[in-house]
């Protein structure tokens, strides 16, 4: 079988790596040359555990190819998935389709033969039966078939979650279709992983749908770690009693600064949108939304309040910036709200992350870019855990005590244990 990916942003490169380690012939079109040329040299431009060597192995096995010739990817292949962006658009918070448009309407001239067309990229409620009018629009005479296949991949643990899903969804409405994508994800299904056949419609919001529940589960988790700071509970013990309830589960409920990167935010704003047009609002989702956009806005103030009401003049450490462990993306970190604010405030602040601080140094002015944790210490009134890397959960306290000019810890992860910190001298200030 082969495959034309279009988009080699994070949706279509791990998906087209991981499709070619399956079997079939995989052509991932972007149409920025230099990235194109960047990925053939084995360059991944993202920060994804394992994804260099799977695009390797992709690449010397002749599976796996990326050009700019979208044309002549379309023409050659079987499945032409659709893994473009869909940022939010500016001033409404709906999704941006332009990018998927335009992909649309170049698939369309390049069909040959009966292809199934397929939206990989997240869309709202109507986008597939929207491409496949724009298909047939520039291309009357074309044989094919739109579908629909949302990806759940988590960054940072993306191959392992394409590999060994939950479920895979497809929304097709032809047995035609149905076959060439049930053949296509056939090494899953000999691991028993269940396919959900249903509609496009079904399979678009199926995505925006546990994307919005995981959202509202973090900011659920979080309003109750306020409550807990000012009725004397531990918001870790009561999620963990939570979370063993199978009817809850123990995953997303985890206390922190907000959640961040590039689903959640906008995906959760795209779907309240959607549902506001339909005359039936998310109210839930909304206030899910409005509290972890408050929260990121109130993390700046913990750490002045910590430090005695006031940064100025101060020296602040952090530690982590991206989103989230073992990734580079800083698409809504809460970095990005806490850093400016305590600089705002008059805080000189030294921050250091194992993949981020390139990314970050664009978004970041101002900041002292460190090494280490060690170096990003030095002589700061605080440090601030931000991101939950699991090399600072090994770090040696004392050290990174001994290097700072008061022992003053925000942790607003829960990385290190209350009485550990305070062992080793910090003042500790923890989440719920």
């Amino acid at each position: 079988m082969r495959i034309a990916m279009i988009g080699t942003g994070y949706v279509g490169l791990v998906s087209g790596a991981c499709f070619a380690e399956f079997g079939p012939e995989v052509t991932c079109v972007d149409v920025d040359a230099e990235k194109v040329a960047r990925l053939t040299r084995g360059e991944i431009p993202i920060f994804e555990p394992g994804l260099d060597a799977l695009v390797a192995r992709g690449v010397q096995a002749g599976r796996l190819r990326f050009t700019t010739d979208l044309a002549a990817a379309v023409r050659e292949a079987d499945v032409v998935f659709i893994a473009v962006g869909t940022p939010s658009r500016r001033g409404d918070g709906h999704a941006d389709l332009r990018y998927v448009d335009a992909a649309a309407v170049q698939v369309a001239k390049a069909l040959q033969g009966y292809t199934v067309v397929v939206t990989k990229s997240t869309v709202p409620v109507g986008t597939g039966r929207r491409v496949g009018a724009l298909i047939r629009e520039a291309n009357p005479a074309a044989d094919f078939d739109m579908a629909s296949n949302p990806e759940f991949l988590r960054e940072g643990s993306a191959i392992e979650d394409f590999m060994r899903p939950d479920r895979v969804v497809v929304g097709a409405e032809t047995e035609r279709a149905r076959e060439r994508l049930a053949a296509l994800y056939r090494p899953l299904a000999l691991r028993e992983v269940p396919m959900v056949v249903t509609s496009l419609e079904t399979a678009e919001l199926t995505k925006y749908a546990a994307n919005a529940f995981l959202a509202t589960k973090i900011s659920f988790i979080n309003e109750i770690a306020d409550l807990c700071e000012r009725v004397g509970a531990d918001v870790q013990e009561v999620a963990r009693g939570m979370g063993m309830d199978r009817r809850i589960g123990r995953t997303f409920l985890h206390a922190g600064p907000g959640y961040g990167g590039s689903c959640f935010p906008k995906d959760t704003v795209a779907l309240m949108r959607t549902a506001q047009e339909a005359g039936s609002p998310l109210r839930i989702v909304e206030a899910a939304a409005s509290v972890n956009d408050t929260r990121k806005g109130r993390m700046a103030s913990r750490v002045m309040a910590a430090c005695g009401g006031s940064v100025r003049g101060k020296t602040v450490a952090v530690l982590g910036v991206a989103f989230k462990p073992n990734t580079d993306d800083m698409r809504e970190a809460p970095s990005l709200s806490i850093l400016p604010a305590l600089q705002d405030a008059g805080a000189t602040v030294r921050a250091t992350d194992p993949a981020a601080m390139h990314e970050a140094g664009k978004l970041l002015p101002g900041v002292t870019w460190c090494a280490d944790a060690y170096e990003a210490a030095q002589g700061a009134h605080a440090l601030v855990v931000l991101t939950e890397w699991n090399e600072y959960r090994g770090i040696d306290l004392e050290r990174l005590g001994g290097a700072m000019a008061e022992r003053v810890m925000v942790d607003l992860r829960n990385v290190y244990p209350r009485a550990l910190a305070q062992s080793h001298g910090f003042t500790v200030h923890r989440i719920g």
